[in-house]
């Protein structure tokens, strides 16, 4: 597949038809825009003429780690059926963003807050400096398995372009606890980049080489840890069909 990546992120987000008005699921490149709130920022974008809330400013233990003003972000996400709106604009839930790696100085706006506007629901951490406590607490931990034990593949997932970051070692928890309870005799891991189809019919690939990077850095974060296990195979799929956001990821597979 020709790589169209990298492309001018401008021409994408500006590019398409009316196939966004009619479509359930929405994938655009956009300017990412802020709004004040008498709480915590709102996290917008516009797309086709239609304003859209992404979610809130909060800490990293959040699902939702907002885009970065200077840079455009890729948004993939499914407006409500509802209409329901926040902050103006029509909630994309689930919705998930990723900031594109390029500079984008056009994407700089900022709103004021609207006198009066309450957001609809308690922000999980209010303003100003954290006092140490995430807002997004972990769920509880699954029970320990139980012979006989099975081999088991988890997906770690990442943003588009994204290698291993902040949230990462949180969603190998579980992994390096089942791989220790079962005594995994081997750790396969493996690397995948993706691509992705936009709302305007648009193919946007990640750059090469990212599915070996992926694979490598989580598999080194494994070394050492699982006393059962002498070595870690690692490959990488380096194929980028256009999908979506569950094909940007590594699978670890942990065999007893």
């Amino acid at each position: 597949m020709k790589n169209l990546y990298p492309v001018s992120l401008l021409a994408l987000a500006l590019a398409g038809g009316n196939s966004a008005a009619q479509a359930q699921d929405l994938a655009f490149v956009a300017c990412p825009i802020v709004k004040d709130t008498p709480s915590v920022p709102c996290w917008l974008t516009e797309y086709e003429g239609e304003l859209y809330y992404m979610g809130v400013q909060s800490d990293v233990s959040a699902p939702f780690n907002p885009p970065w003003l200077g840079h455009m972000a890729l948004v993939e996400g499914t407006p409500s059926a509802s209409g329901e709106r926040i902050c103006g604009g029509i909630v994309l839930d689930p919705v998930r963003v990723a900031v594109m790696p390029e500079l984008s100085p056009e994407c700089d706006q900022r709103l004021v807050a609207e006198p009066g506007y309450v957001l609809p629901f308690e922000p999980r951490r209010p303003p100003g400096p954290s006092t140490g406590r995430l807002a997004f607490s972990p769920p509880p931990p699954p029970p320990p398995p139980e012979p006989p034990f099975e081999a088991r593949t988890f997906p770690v997932y990442f943003p588009f372009e994204g290698a291993v970051n902040f949230q990462t070692p949180g969603a190998l928890g579980e992994i390096l606890d089942y791989a220790r309870a079962v005594g995994a005799q081997r750790i396969e891991v493996t690397g995948y980049r993706a691509a992705v189809r936009l709302t305007d019919g648009t193919v946007v690939e990640e750059r090469s080489g990212l599915a070996e990077l992926r694979a490598g850095q989580v598999a080194r974060m494994f070394d050492g840890l699982v006393d059962s296990v002498d070595e870690i195979d690692v490959v990488f799929d380096e194929d980028a069909e256009p999908g979506d956001w569950q094909d940007r990821r590594v699978d670890v597979r942990i065999i007893p």
